[in-house]
């Protein structure tokens, strides 16, 4: 399974409720302004991209996932990972 280019070994799901209001933030803020990020016809501010990915950690739809291999984090649809097999 690879999930935005992370490994299949070692991806460890991270209960973004661990993490403090700073750090939480800043990963949101590197993955809405990754190139690529599609937010369609309607403009919206870099905090408003930042509230929504948020919010859908808050409500399951969104997973916050950590690479120790490539030291990185990302942040991916719940339903997509369901679909590769994922088992939080």
């Amino acid at each position: 399974m690879q999930i935005d280019d992370a490994p299949d070994e070692g991806v460890i799901a991270i209960p973004y409720e661990r993490l403090d209001k700073a750090t939480l933030d800043a990963i949101a803020e590197d993955f809405v302004t990754r190139e690529g990020t599609d937010y369609g016809d309607v403009e919206y501010s870099l905090q408003d991209k930042i509230t929504q990915v948020i919010e859908q950690l808050r409500r399951g739809e969104a997973t916050l996932l950590y690479d120790p291999v490539q030291q990185t984090c990302h942040i991916q649809l719940t339903a997509t990972l369901r679909q590769f097999g994922w088992q939080p």
